[in-house]
């Protein structure tokens, strides 16, 4: 079946996506499936389950393409049987195929998943609690793994209170039978959620925010799917390889729609690739059978790339292929150069290409991505003058102690609109002018469940004015759709840079810092300091604001050390950026708050520190 003719239906001769009004993405993974039978399609293992426990070297546990469709159907079945079309379904579990089977069976009962996570996790408690208090889910999924501890998370509940818990795995396949297509009952196609309808709720992860349920539609996840296979240029078929968590969007849009398209997808824990990153670079290395595959493709965020480099390579006499790799996109937080040229010294001796290296930009609120390299040289790093990136201005410079380097992330989604604009006035702004990055497309969320204002100053602006000449938003329609991502940014070169986070700007002495670039000095410092794991903020003191540094200690690092690095960041961060810390504090390994995704969650420390 040619699934690059399926998806170029649905660009029309202007490069537009038009997608029919009833098209859902369980639809469109049944539709598919049915192709595929009725074209003599070969049943296949298409999904991939890496396990470590009992094997080093890992054992794989393999579903068909079939056997995907009937586990999907199992859980849908039972779902119809307990639940109606619309309610809300939690899924608790670590990564495993049996999530993956849930989340789609939610969707093929026309029902809401939410893609959530064993309880079992550590540092999360009050992020899970906030997010039933806030969505109120009465099914809730899981597998026999998680389900004890499921179960013993809801059990200081009234009975009465207590969401139904189902463990996917005791379904018996049997139940497939039953399940019914809800597009063909009830009230017909009225039955079932339309393209404009939620297809499940994402939360954030908090790093920024209480967590807030993102309502992801139909249109904007077939729509971002689609522009990502068009930007990336997938090449079919691909095989795919991903340890992201699939309570995620990345983790689990990237699946699912491997799922949906019979794609190749092979699946391991967060802990899997955290433990020993060689595991994720031996499943990216050639394989047998590698020959049916057209590329190796994975999405990783920026630290993966620092942990591979450091603990992946392979030993004297070991050795891997990476040729085959056609794509590595590496997002979910800000791409450092350390990060990019210490992967590529590591590994290009085995083959990998650098343009294979793709640093691009996303957010949930977008769907999934924004922006990836599309022309040009990839990957991009720039160095910009720091005193005018203070000034709100991106100078280019030979790299210096005097420049910051950032990564760019390409250019646009094709079918979208994106540029940059002043925050107060609203308006426009020229190339090499940093302000906060605007959206405008079919892949943007409807908005966040039951917060109305949120959602109408986040998806519901007006561009005030477009420039002149050179504007990167003609055609695009004068209405209120256009969402505020809440990121800095600047293009240049046609080149699309973050810069940092409009509410973490620390402003000092009337001067904006950006926290990543301090955390990043901090990091430079000295082998004391753990990797990713720095908080710099601002907090007032009386008039004037001070910046605080929150710091874990590298894992081979004595407490006893903890003074003398002091004065050595305190100095580094003088000298670099013309502000002096006001408080450096220390801490071990993981008690700075994190996200859901394992980020600093630097609003949540700041908040922290305030209170103790």
């Amino acid at each position: 079946m040619d699934l690059q003719a399926l998806i170029g239906q649905f660009f029309d001769g202007n490069g537009r996506i038009v997608l029919p009004p009833h098209l859902t993405l369980p639809g469109l993974c049944e539709h598919v499936f049915e192709m595929e039978q009725q074209s003599g399609v070969p049943d296949r293992p298409v999904l991939r389950q890496w396990l470590f426990d009992d094997d080093p070297a890992g054992a794989p546990r393999d579903f068909t393409r079939s056997e995907v469709n009937k586990r999907i159907k199992v859980v849908a079945a039972r779902l119809q049987q307990v639940g109606a079309v619309g309610d809300r379904v939690a899924i608790l579990a670590g990564n495993s195929p049996e999530y993956l089977f849930g989340f789609m069976g939610a969707m093929y009962a026309g029902m809401t998943p939410l893609p959530l996570y064993d309880p079992n996790e550590p540092g999360h408690s009050e992020h899970l609690r906030a997010v039933f208090g806030d969505s109120n889910p009465s099914i809730v999924l899981t597998n026999n793994v998680s389900a004890a501890a499921v179960r013993r998370y809801f059990a200081d509940l009234p009975s009465a209170q207590r969401p139904r818990v189902i463990s996917i795995d005791s379904l018996p396949d049997s139940l497939a039978a039953s399940w019914k297509n809800p597009v063909e009952q009830g009230a017909g196609e009225g039955a079932a959620a339309p393209v404009d309808a939620p297809a499940f709720l994402q939360y954030t992860s908090g790093s920024t925010r209480t967590p807030a349920g993102v309502l992801l539609t139909n249109r904007s996840i077939l729509t971002n799917v689609l522009q990502i296979f068009a930007a990336v240029h997938i090449k079919m078929p691909p095989r795919i390889v991903s340890w992201l968590p699939l309570h995620h969007d990345m983790g689990i849009i990237l699946a699912s729609f491997a799922t949906i398209l019979g794609l190749n997808f092979e699946m391991m824990t967060p802990r899997d690739f955290v433990q020993q990153p060689k595991r994720w670079v031996r499943q990216i290395s050639r394989q047998p059978g590698d020959e049916n595959f057209a590329g190796i493709y994975a999405v990783v965020p920026n630290f993966a790339l620092e942990l591979a480099a450091r603990y992946g390579a392979p030993v004297a006499g070991e050795d891997i292929d990476l040729s085959h790799i056609d794509g590595i996109i590496i997002g979910s937080e800000p791409v450092t150069e350390t990060a990019v040229d210490n992967f590529w010294e590591v590994f290009s001796k085995y083959g990998l290409k650098r343009e294979a290296m793709r640093p691009s930009y996303g957010l949930a609120e977008a769907a999934l991505m924004v922006a990836t390299p599309q022309e040009g040289e990839r990957p991009l790093i720039t160095h910009f003058n720091r005193e005018q990136l203070t000034a709100g201005k991106a100078v280019v410079e030979a790299k210096s102690d005097q420049t910051v380097a950032f990564a760019s992330n390409g250019q646009g989604m094709p079918a979208q609109y994106l540029t940059i604009v002043d925050p107060e006035t609203k308006a426009e702004l020229a190339d090499a002018q940093i302000g906060e990055l605007w959206l405008h497309g079919d892949n943007m969320a409807a908005g966040y469940l039951g917060r109305e204002d949120e959602t109408a100053s986040t998806f519901r602006n007006t561009l005030a004015t477009r420039l002149p000449e050179g504007s990167r938003v003609v055609g695009a329609p004068e209405d209120d759709k256009w969402m505020a991502t809440g990121d800095l940014a600047t293009i240049v070169d046609g080149h699309l840079y973050i810069t940092g986070r409009l509410k973490d700007l620390i402003v000092v002495a009337g001067r904006n810092h950006y926290p990543q670039d301090i955390e990043a000095t901090v990091q430079e410092a000295s082998a004391h300091v753990r990797p990713d794991s720095i908080a710099a903020f601002s907090v007032e003191d009386g008039s004037t604001e001070q910046l605080v540094l929150l710091i874990e200690r590298a894992d081979d690092a004595d407490s006893a050390g903890d003074e003398a690095v002091t004065e050595v960041i305190r100095t580094a961060v003088s000298k670099a950026h013309g502000i002096t810390p006001e408080v450096i504090r220390w801490f071990s390994a993981h008690e700075i708050n994190r996200t859901s995704s394992g980020k600093i969650a630097r609003r949540v420390a700041k908040k922290h520190f305030l209170a103790s």
